[in-house]
């Protein structure tokens, strides 16, 4: 059975969770909070540590399993109950860790909370069709998140702020790019192959070779993202 992503295992109930919860682009989308915090003149690490469990929940968990029921994308064995369990359950525990910032940090902590639990619900059923495109796709999970770890921080939105929020975006659209065909030949095609040829000679590539093109940069793309948002985070110690 091939695999319907590269850091998915198959076959197993620990296979599907792990390929439910996608670790290498829910990382590479919690770097973008902890990027948006570190912006800040002083990182405040309780609250950088509620944000972040916050999207976990709802865009890493609840996100991703909405995504796995509409559609089964992922062809996982888990049942429609168990994802709707873990749907509600990821969207509740980031609403009820927005309350808690709510009460120790701003009210507008739930205004943001409420956006998050829109795009990521939207996000999986997509509706607004919208969220389902490159830049709906890189707003939401690249701009969004760098400018709530910010805010989380400052209370404030700065023309700095918004810039790198920018670039987030612009990087999960690279992202979306790269993934897009890789996804398409891994879960839509039984056999890939492609034949390069000029005069008389010909090259053949494998299934293999072909997805190492998008995969390869992907996978360094990860590390890149998760490396840059640790070293911000410790130029901050």
């Amino acid at each position: 059975m091939k695999r319907p992503a590269y850091y998915a295992p198959v076959g197993s109930l620990s296979g599907d969770l792990i390929a439910l919860l996608h670790p290498p682009y829910t990382a590479w989308h919690l770097s973008h909070v902890a990027i948006g915090a570190a912006l800040a003149p002083r990182v405040d690490w309780p609250v950088l540590a509620a944000t972040l469990l916050a999207f976990f929940f709802g865009t890493g968990v609840a996100a991703h399993a909405i995504d796995e029921k509409n559609g089964r994308p992922l062809h996982t064995s888990l049942s429609e109950r168990t994802l709707t369990l873990l749907a509600v359950g990821g969207l509740l525990a980031s609403l009820v860790v927005a309350a808690v910032g709510a009460v120790r940090l701003s009210p507008w902590v739930l205004a943001w909370a409420v956006v998050g639990v829109l795009l990521a619900a939207g996000y999986g059923l997509e509706k607004p069709a919208a969220l389902h495109t490159s830049l709906g796709f890189a707003l939401a999970w690249g701009g969004f998140p760098v400018l709530v770890g910010y805010w989380a921080q400052t209370q404030a939105i700065t023309v700095g702020a918004v810039a790198v929020a920018a670039a987030a975006t612009l990087i999960s659209m690279v992202q979306r790019t790269l993934s897009t065909p890789a996804r398409h030949v891994r879960r839509n095609t039984d056999q890939a192959e492609m034949i390069l040829s000029r005069g008389t000679s010909a090259e053949k590539w494998d299934e293999e070779k072909i997805l190492a093109t998008w995969e390869r940069p992907l996978r360094l793309l990860v590390w890149f993202m998760v490396t840059l948002a640790a070293g911000m985070l410790i130029a901050k110690i």
